[in-house]
């Protein structure tokens, strides 16, 4: 058996060929194309085992390509590759790499990375859009806010409406004008452009089968049923439940060493964006959903012994198991009271 390790820029590929007892096989260079890379192992392509490649902005591509090249592609953990790879070699070379990467697939010490299907991919790429338009629009929002707070007014920050009346207003001021149009040109531009980014994601989640069972549940609407079902993709990953809240960071982070033994806040490991939509779900099921179901009342009750906030987190983590069972039983949320 062969295996095979990719040290992947945007320009070429090193690629190393090892055999079962390490001694290197084949080592070349290529271009960072899978017809290229193909061509290359195409001599070897019958004994070769595995061929592994770190994560990375192209990775899931390269991998997706290179299985329909035939090649048994595994995309490996980066910082997880790179803590073994240091302890390899002295000299950290493209070249080294690619043994080391080669070396960690004929051992089988590495930790493989989901590599997303072509939708989900771009269903994450239009999300993250909005996410950077959004960051954008309250960034010029701050920036406006501070310059009226500067001139001794005090504009609402947390009200949106009666803040931009407070903006309007100021804009009459000619000493103000000039600083201020640029602003709110900015804004109306980005809150247009969120707004049609928004109408796209309804009308995904609309269409997509899963997503409007994931709706059923209340606090979960276009935005966080999208965001999950991109995040997970394949609910066939996770043999439990139970596992989807560890995996996207909202179970306590623990450390243990000789007599040191705490748990801290969340471990805040996985999708960022896939924990956020799960959190601002479980906020507008606590805060704005009418009515009581059982996910409600167990929050409420939690609330009581343990704090709202903590409520909170221990709800988004509960909405990714129930959200998962649902996926995989394709049973609609139950409404009923605990």
């Amino acid at each position: 058996m062969l295996y095979v390790g990719l040290d992947i820029s945007s320009a070429r590929v090193a690629l190393c060929v090892l055999d079962r007892d390490g001694a290197t096989v084949h080592q070349t260079v290529v271009s960072s194309e899978p017809g290229a890379i193909a061509e290359a192992l195409a001599p070897h392509r019958e004994k070769i085992e595995t061929v592994g490649l770190e994560a990375g902005p192209t990775s899931a591509w390269l991998a997706r390509s290179l299985r329909e090249h035939g090649l048994p592609t595994i995309v490996i953990d980066a910082s997880h590759a790179s803590a073994a790879l240091r302890t390899g070699f002295r000299n950290k070379t493209d070249r080294n790499d690619a043994r080391g990467i080669a070396d960690l697939m004929r051992v089988n010490k590495y930790r493989p990375v989901w590599v997303k299907s072509p939708k989900a991919q771009r269903d994450r790429s239009l999300l993250a859009v909005r996410e950077q338009l959004r960051r954008q629009s309250l960034d010029l929002r701050n920036a406006a806010w501070s310059i009226l707070q500067a001139e001794g007014l005090r504009p609402p920050k947390l009200a949106r409406t009666a803040f931009d009346a407070c903006l309007a207003e100021a804009l009459n001021d000619p000493g103000l004008a000039p600083a201020l149009e640029p602003l709110v040109r900015l804004i109306e531009t980005i809150d247009q452009e969120l707004a049609q980014i928004d109408r796209a994601i309804a009308s995904r989640a609309k269409a997509d089968e899963t997503c409007r069972l994931l709706m059923t549940v209340p606090g979960v609407g276009p935005l966080v049923a999208l965001t999950y079902v991109s995040g997970m993709d394949d609910p066939s990953r996770f043999a439990k439940s139970r596992d989807v809240g560890v995996h996207f960071g909202l179970t306590p982070r623990r450390y243990q060493s000789g007599d040191t033994d705490w748990s801290g806040g969340i471990s805040r490991a996985g999708d960022a964006g896939v924990r956020r939509a799960l959190y601002q779900a479980a906020n507008v099921l606590i805060h704005h959903s009418r009515g009581w179901c059982a996910l409600k009342s167990w929050a409420a009750r939690l609330a009581k012994r343990r704090g709202l906030g903590k409520a909170k987190v221990a709800l988004a983590r509960k909405l990714a198991v129930v959200l998962h069972r649902m996926w995989r039983s394709g049973e609609p949320y139950r409404h009923a009271a605990a």
